[in-house]
């Protein structure tokens, strides 16, 4: 007897989309062939059915798998097989990542693995895009937790135009490239390239995209509905977060609140550095904690998951209330920012700049045309005459550990700051060389690729570059606390970790270049 499955299909700029369940990968807690176009991506969730022990975090786990056979090539190098991932791999991993993270329910600790795998590549059907819908819609028919579901689609323009998933051809003449996902209510990410365009025409570009978000969200909904009528979709796992005892909640509340905001008042009151700031509050955390060690000894981590809850809670506040940062620092204030150029002195250009406690070293080296990246992927560009590489040594943020090759935070600032410079490269034509950057973060706090973009731009000027217009980049945050509402200029770490939007904005005096929420 045949299995059963269910298609449903849509039209999302001017192709057809379709999900299928019930025939491929049925072991898996979830499972969607998604095809758009000729684009073929099999997209797979699986979660344990236990949480994993001793860990504060949620350890999801996100991985594009990319098959050569999609677009008819053998693998180059002498094991003809697929190996590490590619960049480009690594960069949508991270876009399907960041806008499901923030939708599982908090303090859920089950490990959940989504992989999608692309099966067949269309060039004018962006498999990245189709990889993510995927993703979303096998999420929402299996039984893990999870508050979507999402959509995307990548906004284009030609000729005053806006268009949704843009052809290679249409993609060539565009003058942005905005990939957008998010749910029915709201944007949850961006990931946007653009010659310079004005910010309220890419304000008004994300809008236009989520207008069809809404609607690939309801077609993702209906086909768990109809899944779930075929018995193809599971029924959702009721998580019930630990919760501490109403007693021990009063007592470590009446006590971690007032001296936390105290504390966190005078972090403000004296600008104290990241080092400082950081030892101060985990002395007050300790102090705070040691008071209930001799009553609760069994709920230690209990109290301490309540002690960072307030934290959390009370600066939150004290920034959308007051509007007092803590730091010191006004709203819309930079930090102090200083620069010097020619710092390595036998690289072509090289340049150190400093914004508050975060430090970028960078480095141009130029070579010649034969010097470029060969791309052994499965888009079409075959080669690129400019890099950008980015490099977060433990010592820059005080701490101490190995050092492996770069990982997936590492390639995605890398990527973001090549991105945002790149409208401003001279063409090969008017400047036949290869360009290779290199941003060091030697000190971190807060914001290293919009860094990595204002050192870049200071060195390819060192090195003799004719770009186009100077680029700059600085990290906005936005943190809501009930109806206050609190933007940020020039977020540092603190201010990132527990607010509620980092937004990094990069272009020229012009127009915008780059952004990633």
């Amino acid at each position: 007897m045949q299995n059963q499955c269910l298609k449903k299909s849509m039209e999302i700029g001017g192709r057809t989309l379709t999900l299928e369940t019930g025939r491929m990968a049925k072991q898996a807690s979830g499972a969607v062939f998604t095809v758009y176009g000729d684009t073929m991506v099999l997209a797979t969730v699986t979660g344990t059915t236990e949480p994993r022990e001793g860990i504060d975090f949620f350890p999801l786990t996100v991985d594009y798998e990319e098959r050569f056979y999609a677009v008819g090539k053998i693998p180059g190098g002498f094991i003809k097989r697929e190996g590490r991932p590619s960049e480009k791999a690594i960069l949508t991993s991270r876009i399907i990542d960041r806008p499901i993270r923030p939708l599982f329910p908090k303090g859920y600790r089950n490990d959940v693995q989504i992989v999608t795998t692309v099966l067949s590549v269309d060039q004018d059907s962006t498999p990245d895009m189709t990889a993510l819908i995927g993703a979303s819609a096998a999420l929402h028919i299996s039984d893990i937790p999870f508050m979507g579901p999402i959509g995307s689609v990548i906004v284009g323009r030609v000729g005053g135009e806006f268009i949704i998933n843009p052809t290679v051809e249409q993609a060539a003449l565009s003058d942005m490239h905005i990939a957008v996902a998010g749910t029915k209510e709201a944007v949850n990410m961006v990931e946007a390239s653009a010659l310079e365009v004005p910010e309220e025409e890419i304000l008004e570009a994300i809008m236009f995209g989520h207008e069809e978000i809404k609607r690939i969200v309801s077609f993702i909904e209906e086909f768990r509905a109809e899944a779930l009528a075929l018995g193809l979709a599971r029924e959702k796992i009721e998580f019930v977060p630990e919760e501490p005892a109403p007693e021990l909640e009063e007592k470590v509340s009446s006590v971690a609140i007032d001296k936390i905001s105290e504390a966190v008042h005078k972090c403000a009151a004296e600008k104290m550095l990241k080092a400082d700031r950081e030892n101060y509050l985990k002395q007050i955390k300790s102090e705070i904690i040691a008071q209930f060690e001799e009553e609760y000894p069994e709920d230690l981590k209990m109290i301490t998951t309540l002690v960072e809850k307030y934290e959390k809670e009370v600066v939150r506040k004290i920034i959308a209330r007051e509007k007092i940062r803590i730091d010191g620092r006004q709203l819309n204030e930079v930090r102090p920012i200083s620069v010097e150029v020619g710092v390595l002195s036998r690289t072509h250009g090289s340049s150190l700049f400093t914004r508050g406690q975060t430090q970028i070293l960078n480095a141009c080296t130029l070579g010649a045309v034969g010097d470029e990246q060969i791309l052994d992927g499965l888009g079409i560009e075959e080669s690129k005459r400019y890099m950008h590489h980015y490099n977060f040594p433990p010592y820059s943020v005080g701490e101490a550990r190995p050092i492996r090759g770069p990982g997936r935070r590492e390639i995605g600032h890398g990527a973001l700051a090549e991105r945002a410079l790149e409208p401003v490269i001279p063409s090969e034509e008017d400047f036949p060389y290869t360009i290779r950057l290199v941003s060091e973060a030697i000190e971190s706090n807060g914001s290293t690729s919009m860094g990595s973009v204002c050192a870049s731009t200071l060195s390819l000027m060192d090195a003799g570059v004719p770009i186009k217009a100077p680029v700059a980049g600085v990290a906005m945050g936005l943190i809501k606390d009930e109806e206050h509402i609190t933007i940020l200029t020039d977020i540092q770490g603190i201010e990132d970790a527990l607010g509620d939007m980092d937004f990094k904005v990069a272009g020229t005096a012009k127009g915008v270049t780059a952004i990633q929420m």
